[in-house]
């Protein structure tokens, strides 16, 4: 027993993305390591400790009935439990599986489907068990991800900004791409995170971090339509890493049926 803090990290359905963000803070890991006791981290090390823990990150989505279970046994062993990335927050782009038919999906690839255990929804953790902060992106950015682990340790809430990508923007001193150039960008609903990293090289926002509070899509929609994206592109912008999420969902339908809309 160390008498440090012990943090945990798991891995549901996900690319290791996320988890890999937290290898990458390099100088930063040390200090963390030398403050925490790792407790159970597959990406990074054997030990496997079991628990109680302090504060468990989470990467990925449900996907199978087994994940379900084990999902639940993770919430009941830890303290604090934050989620990181599009796949535990929305479903991921795993998630584009939940607008069509997975029984389908799976005779068309695999010779033998009858050996596939999965739910037919790609689903994020929140919707399994209480979470007790949401940590955005495709991949979650760095300082945000350490800022988010220090304000638990230290018994504070995160200082994550909620704001959209515009105002990364802005104060990066940014020409807009879509006044510029007429380049379609999720920018003014997606949530910040990612440092405008898109705008900067010229480039539309994809949606990376996923829908800001009160995303305004109706008003994006029109935008785009009348710069004269077709219904069906429009509703493939939202079709990406947080596809599923409830604001980008309602939206490519909305794109997709524009008679329908207000």
């Amino acid at each position: 027993m160390t008498g440090k803090p012990k943090v945990a990290v798991f891995k549901f359905a996900s690319c290791d993305g996320c988890q890999l963000t937290l290898l990458d803070c390099e100088d930063e890991l040390l200090a963390l390591a030398d403050a925490v006791e790792i407790a159970h981290f597959t990406e990074a090390t054997r030990t496997s400790l079991p628990g109680p823990y302090d504060l468990a990150l989470v990467e990925g989505s449900i996907t199978t009935p087994e994940d379900a279970e084990r999902i639940e046994q993770v919430r009941a062993q830890s303290k604090f439990l934050v989620v990181i990335g599009a796949c535990a927050t929305a479903g991921g782009i795993q998630a584009l599986r939940n607008f069509g038919d997975v029984r389908e999906f799976t005779q068309a690839v695999y010779a033998r489907p009858d050996y596939i255990s999965t739910l037919a929804h790609s689903t994020p953790i929140a919707d399994h068990v209480p979470v007790d902060f949401e940590l955005r992106g495709c991949p979650i950015d760095r300082g945000q991800l350490l800022e988010v682990i220090t304000a638990f340790l230290a018994g504070r809430k995160p200082r994550i900004p909620d704001r959209s990508v515009c105002y990364e923007c802005k104060a990066r001193g940014l020409v807009c791409v879509t006044v510029a150039h007429g380049t379609p960008c999720l920018g003014p609903v997606t949530h910040a995170g990612c440092g405008a990293i898109c705008p900067a090289f010229a480039r539309g926002c994809f949606g990376c971090f996923g829908p800001a509070r009160g995303a305004n899509t109706p008003a994006l929609i029109e935008l785009l339509h009348q710069q004269g994206e077709s219904p069906e592109r429009i509703a493939r912008f939202f079709h990406t890493f947080n596809a599923a999420s409830p604001a980008f969902a309602k939206a490519s339908q909305d794109a997709a049926a524009p008679e329908d809309m207000p």
